[in-house]
């Protein structure tokens, strides 16, 4: 496969981003001294952005070990959870750690462009 190389470094980092929106959002559901007690929230409260976060990150964890797999449920997971992610770390960078959360953007940004232009197997010449 073109790209075999990419799309498992996406696989990797998908599952990277995962593992960090799995810890932060059990931070948030624990109501850890992680977060800043004042800060508002897109969603009603700390602890329904945690189970979103944590939802988000169960998700991109199976995208990322179906991807590694080759499979096209973690091409599809992959590449909606990824879009997911960076759009839930824009929501965040106003909070207390703003350079983390464009961070996971990238990483996001990244495992989307390896998913749609590398993902595909390279057509057989007859």
């Amino acid at each position: 496969m073109r790209g075999g190389g990419r799309v498992a470094f996406a696989a990797i980092l998908l599952l990277i981003v995962g593992t960090i929106n799995i810890i932060y959002g059990i931070a948030a559901i624990s109501d850890a001294n992680f977060f800043v007690n004042n800060t508002h929230y897109v969603f009603s409260s700390l602890h329904t952005w945690g189970w979103i976060m944590l939802i988000l990150g169960v998700l991109q964890l199976t995208g990322g070990l179906s991807l590694l797999g080759g499979g096209t449920y973690g091409r599809v997971i992959g590449l909606t959870v990824a879009s997911i992610g960076a759009i839930e770390s824009l929501l965040s960078i106003g909070g207390r750690y703003p350079f983390w959360s464009l961070g996971v953007f990238a990483l996001c940004v990244i495992v989307i462009h390896g998913i749609l232009v590398y993902g595909e197997p390279e057509p057989t010449r007859t």
